[in-house]
């Protein structure tokens, strides 16, 4: 927490530094004012002096006005501090987490990320606003306190030796059992905003498997757990008010009756008593006061903690210090991909799940993906783009490994249409323009022709200019892919990788598609991978993937000669005369 501080309140040194001065003089200011009530009581009451009266009440006045006006403007520049840190901790977060590879991001997990970008953010911010007031004034109000109640009289300031200890002692307590309780909340947020995620994004799965109450019945047992950490925590604070102000009544009980004493003895006056009193008050509420932020101070500790893991983490794909551009052929053929005994394993796996994996994509052709569920298909063609880098071996583009390219180039030159086609909120043509900014109209319509998706489109009341919810639930899932593979046309790249997106899609307009791009894509590397032996038999070049290795190579004829494999996968498919 202190290094997360000391990291991004830099930028504000100098309000930080105007708010501790501004702090500073209004503690200085409020530890005048009992002194001078006490001099009006002591020589100005007591001698019915009303004129000394008149002038010390002035001067108390201007005193507490100059303490308005700090109060002000250090509770300004605090609140400011606070929104602004706030501010760089989620940039710095969103940052952070755009550039980790998906192992850094399944580590974490897309709600614990969530909760750390906003609820974790708000409870360092809330910390910091209130910390710029409370934390430097209680302090300083607790040792001007102590000076001035010793100043007015000594003996009577012993009492202070057993009644501090007793609070500190009575509010570490607390503290040291609130802080894993807090660091449990956080945790317990995650887990609520975990299941609430899945129930949003499964909610047709959950209704067409009728586990509503099954899903009802999650959410209690999450939202029971937070809310008792949150009873806990309650309980524990409720518990510390009554006992604080239960020392700090006791504590005046015993001042009052010894200064009293004192005063029946004449060893100090009554002004010096209502001064004492007024020192003690302020030194027990500046304690008092360290108690309430105390209720902040675990739970931001926990929560900057958590943002500190996310900050600390180094991504394990990252761009080389010395990037290597792609260079000029010369119009020549843009787009060659050569994979050289690829070897891949996901992080702590004691197998690969790709083994000397090798063989060259050239544009114009395209290279197409086949094999069984698990064989490793979408993992291939994810290491293109670098969503994951190889364990060994090499993937290069026009001869250069993509692992020497700076990220953003490298992704310039690829078309990636996912598995699962998302879709953003917005437009039809905002979606479109995500490959490509500058695109015109003329552009976008042409990506959709080559799409299958013009007609459906034409039809829709606003055309490009049709609403998108996010995640594109508002269309269909044919047409979902059919306008991530227009997003992905309209970039013009070098390399496309097409990962089952033909998938939702029936014969026809398969067919239509396939002939489509066929003729579009007539200077770029196509990646296609399929399950369906109809999308990829007329491909220049199959694969056929059985357990993380290369089962067979070569044109669907070929295939059928050699590859038993791919003869299994067709005939599962297809009649013997399709096949031919």
């Amino acid at each position: 927490m202190t290094r997360l501080l000391g990291t991004y309140l830099k930028p504000y040194r100098q309000a930080v530094a105007a708010v501790f001065v501004l702090v500073l003089v209004r503690a200085i200011t409020n530890l005048y004012l009992p002194t001078l009530n006490a001099d009006i009581i002591n020589n100005g009451v007591a001698k019915g002096d009303t004129g000394y009266i008149w002038q010390v009440g002035g001067y108390m006045l201007l005193v507490t006005l100059l303490q308005v006006v700090c109060t002000i403007i250090a509770t300004y520049l605090g609140a400011k501090t606070a929104m602004g840190l706030g501010r760089d901790l989620r940039g710095a977060l969103f940052r952070k987490v755009e550039s980790f590879s998906q192992g850094e991001i399944n580590r974490f997990g897309a709600p614990s990320l969530i909760t750390r970008s906003t609820n974790d953010v708000q409870q360092i911010q809330m910390m910091v606003a209130i910390g710029l007031s409370l934390m430097l004034f209680a302090p300083m109000m607790l040792i001007g306190g102590l000076i001035m109640a010793l100043r007015q009289d000594a003996p009577l300031s012993l009492t202070l030796v057993v009644i501090l200890p007793l609070m500190v002692i009575s509010l570490g307590l607390i503290l040291w059992r609130a802080f894993p309780m807090f660091r449990s909340m956080q945790s317990k947020i995650d887990r609520l905003n975990q299941v609430m995620r899945e129930k949003l994004s499964g909610v047709r799965v959950i209704r067409a498997f009728a586990r509503t109450g099954y899903e009802t019945r999650r959410f209690e047992v999450a939202n029971a757990e937070l809310t008792q950490v949150g009873l806990g925590v309650m309980r524990l604070f409720a518990i510390m008010f009554p006992v604080l102000f239960g020392i700090m009544n006791f504590s005046m009980v015993v001042i009052m009756w010894y200064g009293a004493v004192r005063i029946d003895r004449l060893e100090m006056p009554i002004g010096n008593l209502t001064a004492f009193i007024a020192y003690v008050m302020q030194i027990l509420v500046s304690i008092l006061m360290a108690s309430m932020l105390a209720s902040f101070i675990p739970r931001a500790a926990a929560a900057g903690a958590r943002v500190q893991e996310v900050l600390d983490v180094k991504p394990s794909i990252s761009d080389p210090v010395n990037p290597v551009m792609i260079p000029s052929l010369d119009g020549g053929p843009r787009g060659v991909v050569e994979f050289k005994d690829v070897e891949f394993r996901y992080p702590g796996a004691e197998d690969p799940v790709l083994t000397n994996i090798s063989f060259t994509a050239r544009p114009g052709e395209t290279t197409a993906i086949i094999g069984s569920t698990g064989s490793g298909k979408s993992t291939l063609v994810s290491l293109i783009p670098r969503l994951y880098d190889v364990t060994s071996g090499s993937i290069t583009i026009d001869g250069i490994d993509v692992r020497d390219m700076d990220r953003a180039d490298l992704w310039k030159q690829i078309g990636f249409v996912p598995q699962k086609a998302f879709l953003f909120s917005g437009t039809i043509a905002s979606n479109l323009r995500y490959g490509d900014e500058t695109a015109t109209d003329e552009d976008l319509w042409r990506a959709l022709e080559v799409a299958q998706a013009k007609d459906f489109v034409e039809a829709m009341p606003g055309g490009l200019d049709e609403p998108i919810t996010q995640g594109g639930t508002n269309v269909s899932g044919g047409q979902r892919q059919r306008l991530a593979i227009a997003r992905a046309l309209v970039k013009k790249a070098h390399v496309y990788v097409f990962d089952d997106s033909l998938s939702a899609l029936d014969f026809k307009t398969d067919s239509l598609l396939r002939a489509a791009l066929k003729r579009e894509i007539t200077d770029a590397t196509l990646f296609m991978v399929a399950q369906r032996v109809g999308s990829i038999m007329h491909a220049e070049q199959i694969i056929v993937l059985d357990e993380g290795t290369i089962a067979g190579l070569g044109t669907h004829e070929e295939l059928m000669e050699t590859c038993e494999t791919y003869q299994e996968i067709v005939y599962s498919q297809l009649s013997a005369e399709e096949a031919a």
